[in-house]
């Protein structure tokens, strides 16, 4: 209680400096929670998008699709799709966390109209369980969502690209899973533009028995699992692995979207921008440590009193530390508070990405909304606090290791 008492007193006393270094971390973890907010929106973007489109939060599939992932094949299936969907809600463990369980079908094609081909890749569902996860039917700008056999919808930068319009016939060739070739008619029911440009430039949709009937398979490809949280899903994804041989299907697997390649792009991202928190608050900081060499200077007959009154040296080592690090405490909590203020703000109001996600082929809606979180906010305060107490060691060691007689007579 000493030791604080005399480091409040301390910084008391020339308040300008003290404004001064901790308005130096107030701006460091201000940008960094700012940051930190935007980061979190792509990321949430990217996961809640990759998702919904691609993988589920489990994905269910035959260990053959696995080795070829990348090709969609349509030779490899889950039998009887529709009897495994309904056993995993009332697998144990899962009640009450599992949303949604989709059967998919996806495959690559080459539509043409007239002189114009594009290659796109077509997404096959129930259209009723679609309208949670890819939701296309809120994107549409003309024409109408699924409604029976026959209808297909379209990206409005795909419709663009071949030509074509609502009403319009869309006539699909396609391998089968038979290996014979595949071919079905289509009447474009709608168009629709998400703003994600994977999707509006490279997808049409069409019911689920449309793309078995074209592709000749039974049950569905994939199943994807959604949960009520998407950190749920390496467990719920050991749950229903563990289940499936009792469930009458063996060759299948199931695995957590973390698992994904995806999943690992997303680790590594968040692990480099740690570090670069990490630098922008040393740096932020780092005044800390000129303000402190300044403080031991002007302070070093006082320094010389007290270490020839007896104080160890410890504690005078503790003494200028809490000083430095009630700098960065006072920085990083005001910093913080802002940031975190910011971020909510700018949560409601978005960040159009649109021209610059032009040519991003990721999953990413194109207005990001920053994500707010008071426990990471919380941890950046102990970051600032923290690093400023690191860039306050070398003048407090400095104080602590002074000869007090020299001290005394170098003023």
């Amino acid at each position: 209680m000493r030791i604080l008492d005399m480091a409040l007193r301390n910084l008391g006393r020339n308040h300008r400096r003290t404004a001064l270094a901790a308005s130096s971390v107030f701006f460091a973890i201000m940008l960094i929670l700012i940051m930190n907010g935007l980061v979190n929106g792509f990321m949430e973007s990217m996961v809640r998008n990759y998702t919904k489109n691609d993988s589920g939060h489990v994905h269910i599939a035959t260990e053959g699709y696995r080795a070829r992932e990348r090709f969609m094949p349509i030779d490899e299936n889950v039998p009887d799709s529709a009897a495994l969907a309904a056993a995993i809600k009332e697998l144990d463990g899962l009640e009450g966390r599992v949303e949604i369980v989709a059967e998919r079908i996806r495959f690559g094609t080459l539509l043409s109209s007239g002189p114009a081909t594009k290659a796109a890749f077509g997404m096959a569902g129930d259209p009723e369980l679609e309208t949670e996860l890819v939701m296309l039917d809120r994107s549409i700008v003309e024409g109408r969502y699924l409604t029976g056999s026959g209808d297909a919808v379209l990206g409005a930068k795909l419709a663009e690209d071949l030509g074509l319009k609502v009403g319009d016939t869309l006539k699909v060739v396609t391998q089968r899973a038979d290996y014979g070739l595949g071919f079905k008619r289509f009447t474009i029911a709608g168009i629709f533009r998400t703003g994600v440009n994977t999707l509006d430039g490279n997808l049409f949709q069409i019911g689920l028995d449309d793309a078995r009937e074209l592709l000749a398979i039974e049950g569905a490809q994939q199943l994807l699992v959604m949960l009520d949280r998407s950190d749920f899903a390496p467990e719920a994804a050991r749950i229903i692995e563990a289940a499936l041989p009792g469930l009458g299907f063996s060759g299948l697997t199931a695995r957590p979207w973390q698992q994904d390649s995806f999943g690992g792009f997303i680790t590594l991202v968040s692990g480099v921008y740690w570090f670069m928190y990490l630098i922008f608050a040393a740096l932020g900081a780092f005044i800390i440590t000129n303000v402190m060499m300044m403080v031991v200077l002007e302070r070093k007959r006082e320094i010389g009193i007290m270490k020839s009154m007896g104080m160890p040296r410890r504690e005078l080592l503790g003494l200028f530390l809490l000083e430095g690090s009630l700098i960065g405490l006072t920085g990083s909590f005001l910093g913080s508070a802002v940031g975190t203020l910011l971020n909510w703000v700018f949560s409601k109001i978005g960040f159009d990405m649109t021209d610059a996600l032009a040519g991003f082929s990721w999953p990413l809606d194109n207005i990001i909304y920053p994500q707010v979180d008071l426990l990471q906010a919380l941890l950046f305060v102990g970051l600032g606090t923290l690093v400023a107490a690191a860039m306050a060691y070398l003048p407090s060691r400095s104080a602590s290791r002074m000869d007090p007689v020299e001290a005394i007579r170098s003023v």
